[in-house]
């Protein structure tokens, strides 16, 4: 794994696609979130009234949590994406991760295709929104760029307070040309959460893999709630370009290279792990 890679001049958030869009090398947390409940609210015994979508689920869960709450046959919600209609931006080709917003979501008279167009319009009405929009024009990127980022930082971090700073060093990253590195990349390739990153893992072919692949995703990794929409848009301000978080509630940004290695020794070591991790950040 290349840490110390030379740094190129700067490079401006356009379009995905045309600027490799370099991101965070910040080898950050395997996106080893736990993945959340469904939540469903009931007013009689048996059949939900109302659907909860996480922050930070994936658009397999979400497909798969509708399946369940209108009792239809597995998959069913994914093959209605062809018929939905969603209004999608251009640079997702149809793909609708990172815009099915997470909200409670009413099922009376619900479809498959009209709560997928209902978490849609949501996404795009809460990400067109003045300071959204402002903020991606701010930093040079698009929307669709402004979503990927927010599903990292969404996907990487434990707090709001981090979110911002996971958010910052991807842009550092970006500005000195480094790669993005992060383990939630590959997990979402891999379809999986977890903290242990092997170094087979970091060859995986896949356009996911950010050890191999320079710049964002090609798509977002999560659906993004607004506080990593923010961060996205306004990250906190600081030099950091690695963190781990050495233990719940331990998160270590750092600018310097030998200082993170300290900070991912103690992460092995509070894990007992007999074969640490590659990966220079995790979560």
């Amino acid at each position: 794994m290349q840490m110390n890679t030379p740094p190129r001049s700067t490079i401006r958030l356009t379009r995905r696609g045309r600027g490799a869009l370099i991101a965070t090398g910040a080898v950050v947390a395997a996106t080893a979130v736990a993945v959340p409940l469904l939540i469903l609210k009931s007013d009689g015994p048996t059949r939900p009234t109302s659907l909860v979508i996480p922050e930070g689920w994936r658009s397999g869960q979400i497909y798969e949590a509708v399946d369940k709450a209108l009792e239809l046959p597995a998959g069913t919600t994914r093959k209605s994406l062809a018929k939905a209609n969603l209004k999608l931006p251009g640079d997702a080709e149809g793909n609708p991760e990172g815009y099915l917003f997470p909200a409670t979501y009413p099922l009376e008279k619900a479809t498959p295709e009209s709560l997928l167009r209902a978490m849609v319009d949501t996404a795009n009405k809460k990400f067109r929104g003045s300071p959204i929009t402002a903020g991606a024009q701010r930093n040079a990127m698009n929307m669709y760029q402004a979503v990927t980022i927010a599903s990292i930082a969404q996907s990487e971090a434990a707090t709001k307070a981090d979110m911002g700073k996971v958010a910052r060093v991807v842009f550092n990253r970006l500005e000195r040309g480094m790669p993005l590195q992060m383990d939630s990349t590959i997990n979402y390739a891999m379809n999986r959460s977890t903290l242990n990153t092997t170094v087979a893992d970091t060859k995986l072919d896949s356009p996911y893999n950010s050890y191999q692949r320079m710049g964002l995703p090609p798509t977002p990794i999560a659906n993004p709630g607004e506080d990593a929409m923010r961060a996205a848009v306004n990250p906190t301000p600081g030099d950091w370009l690695y963190f781990v978080t050495v233990k719940p509630g331990d998160t270590r940004f750092t600018s310097s290279y030998e200082e993170h290695q300290k900070n991912v020794a103690e992460f092995n070591r509070n894990r007992r792990s007999p074969s640490p991790s590659p990966s220079a950040s995790h979560r």
